[in-house]
């Protein structure tokens, strides 16, 4: 068997390929951005063509970069963005990608919150509906779109589809299935009575069939192998939704140990032996073969200051530093205080309200650069905070985290992280959480590793630890009671921002 694994992490944009040894190290990695396209307000959807051809290339370039036989390479997993909806026809050709940060169907969500829709969902998927959640984008695209509803063959992941594309077979797996609400939690099982509550009862056949992360999917092709400098015949795993993915590649792996991962999306997840809490969270998913996550997400996250840095910052720092870099750096040169800007990190809606938007509140003429940035970072950090509270109150226990995600690269937003959440915080080593994630599975269903637990022990290093500063509880407990009043107050002001003319909405139907 060899001695390598390649993990895959097909994200919103980037997709990664890395290939490691056994220990964890990274020997090789390419990555390739993609395009999102944006054809309606609030619709944000990919090229599949496009995926496909980026995970092509970025597999045959760290091949290459690895400088190694590709017989030597013992598996292959995949992680890839949850939710959103992609579909292949009913020839199995790529069809559709519609990603994660999707709000086409808040409408929807509003009507069938109105409806107790949810107290249907939330006994069987412990989810209830949100705007871009797979089913709900299905019934949007049922109702709104019938001609392309139509044509849909299979609904399945980004991670899925690449795996599809690597081995010929249409198959998903439990954790992305789970996280989108699709199944029966506790039966890790399609479930009828479910798809009904969605209004979906005549799409089971559109699922695909359903094995554990860690199950082999199928083998790479002879086609594929001359496309992508594979040996055909590697084992593909099923593979992992990415936010599982990424708490495995940082270390989080036995039962109550938390991640925070501050990337596109604002996840916040923490390990438990059962899927029945003590109250609701936003969502759960499966983690190995008989556990759990325990998740509270929303799409708040790194993604603001990605947008600051684009708008605003793109050219306006020294050669050689990066971009967010020189944000971090402004925000590291304000002392906190108590008149300092607040910050809604709400781009692309909040977490049950597609109608949020962002924004800079309490801005006087002696704010600079840096106090803005500082409010985004800490605006950010809120943003999980309050996703922890829920978590807590639904009885999960921790008392440290491990953060990952591209937020987790700055030296002080990790520190902020610390203060405003009040529990020490880790950083691994490994930048890319997602893809050795993805290839602890790949080594798990080959035996290379017993389970997760020691996959994790055997492949992922901590780099920094950071402790909470005492003297800024009390300054943050302010700040954030601030941050929830006013968005209390903006909700209905959203509302009214976002709603669609009676004539605009006469032209879009």
């Amino acid at each position: 068997m060899g001695n390598y694994l390649l993990g895959l992490d097909a994200g919103n944009t980037v997709i990664k390929a890395v290939i490691f040894d056994r220990a964890g190290n990274e020997i090789a990695a390419a990555s390739e951005e993609g395009h999102s396209r944006m054809p309606s307000p609030g619709h944000v959807e990919r090229g599949l063509d496009e995926l496909w051809a980026n995970a092509r290339q970025v597999i045959r370039a760290c091949i290459e970069k690895a400088e190694i036989q590709p017989e030597e390479i013992a598996a292959i997993g995949c992680a890839g963005h949850g939710n959103g909806l992609y579909a292949l026809d009913r020839d199995g050709a790529p069809l559709l990608g519609i990603q994660s940060l999707d709000t086409r169907a808040a409408g929807l969500v509003d009507e069938w919150r109105e409806a107790g829709v949810g107290d249907r969902t939330y006994p069987i998927a412990r989810q209830r509906p949100w705007p871009s959640q797979t089913p709900t984008l299905l019934a949007w695209l049922k109702r709104h779109r019938p001609d392309l509803f139509n044509r849909i063959g299979t609904v399945f992941f980004s991670k899925d589809f690449v795996v599809n594309r690597l081995t010929g077979r249409r198959v998903s797996e439990v954790s992305d299935m789970s996280g989108a609400g699709l199944l029966d939690l506790a039966a890790r099982r399609y479930d009828k009575g479910l798809m009904e509550a969605y209004g979906l009862d005549d799409c089971m056949d559109l699922l695909p069939p359903l094995i554990e992360s860690a199950d082999i999917a199928g083998t790479i092709t002879d086609e594929v192998a001359t496309q992508t400098g594979l040996a055909a015949g590697t084992p593909v795993v099923g593979g992992l939704f990415d936010v599982v993915a990424s708490a495995l590649g940082s270390g989080v792996s036995r039962t109550g140990s938390a991640s925070i991962i501050a990337g596109t999306w604002s996840i916040n997840q923490v390990v438990i032996d059962s899927p029945d809490l003590d109250g609701p969270v936003f969502m759960s998913s499966t983690f190995d073969r008989s556990r759990y996550m325990a998740m509270e997400n929303s799409a708040t996250s790194a993604a603001n200051l990605e947008w600051l840095v684009r708008e605003f910052f793109e050219g306006v720092h020294a050669e050689g530093v990066s971009p967010f870099d020189a944000c971090c750096a402004l925000a590291g040169a304000i002392e906190p205080a108590a008149d300092d800007p607040l910050y809604h990190p709400y781009l692309y809606g909040a977490q049950q309200d597609g109608h949020a938007r962002a924004g800079f509140y309490g801005i006087a003429g002696w704010h600079t650069k840096g106090h803005l940035v500082r409010a985004l970072l800490e605006g950010v950090a809120f943003g999980h905070r309050q996703h922890i509270e829920t978590i807590r109150k639904a009885g999960a226990v921790f008392n440290e985290a491990v953060l990952s995600g591209g937020g987790s690269r700055s030296l002080i937003w990790p520190q902020i992280f610390a203060d405003v959440l009040g529990v020490p915080v880790t950083v691994a080593r490994s930048r890319e959480t997602g893809a050795l994630g993805a290839a602890i599975a790949a080594g798990t269903g080959v035996g290379v590793f017993a389970d997760f637990g020691a996959g994790a022990a055997a492949m992922v290093r901590t780099e920094r630890h950071y402790r909470p500063d005492v003297s800024l509880e009390a300054h943050y407990a302010r700040r954030y009671a601030l941050y929830q009043d006013i968005a209390e107050a903006m909700a209905p002001l959203w509302r009214r921002l976002t709603a669609v003319p009676p004539a605009a909405a006469g032209a879009a139907a």
